[in-house]
């Protein structure tokens, strides 16, 4: 099944195996082999890659299955060339890593958003409450 995603989307494994024509499971060696590619683990440990994930991985592919390296050379390449000189672009920042800038709210803006903080957790209250009388 092929999604028409961004290319700034994060792929499941499952996305990325199909794209690259390998099986899940090389890609979940790959990640003990290859330190570079860390995709973002959520509940149940589910694999979300980033854009530059998949650029890597597809490196690791064309070196690994094209040029018929080993693991151990591919290994020895991304330490003397730089994983930046291999895709020939820069990689993007993490998109956690980004700073925002600092917003500047007025008073009205502060106190709508501190009466919203102080509902919520007054609902979060109701709901531990509920789920008390349930257990």
């Amino acid at each position: 099944m092929v999604v028409n995603k961004s290319k700034a989307a994060f792929r499941t494994i499952a996305e990325v195996a199909e794209e690259l024509g390998v099986a899940t499971h090389v890609l979940r060696f790959w990640e003990t082999k290859f330190p570079q590619i860390k995709p973002m683990k959520r509940n149940g440990g589910r694999r979300y890659y980033r854009p530059d994930d998949v650029e890597i991985v597809k490196i690791i592919k064309t070196f690994l299955y094209e040029k018929r390296y080993t693991i151990e050379g591919v290994q020895k390449l991304f330490k003397e060339k730089g994983l930046k000189n291999l895709l020939g672009e820069e990689i993007q920042k993490d998109f956690f890593e980004e700073t925002v800038p600092e917003v500047q709210l007025d008073l009205q803006s502060r106190e709508f958003i501190t009466s919203l903080i102080a509902e919520l957790k007054e609902m979060r209250n109701e709901l531990q409450l509920a789920v008390d009388k349930v257990k």
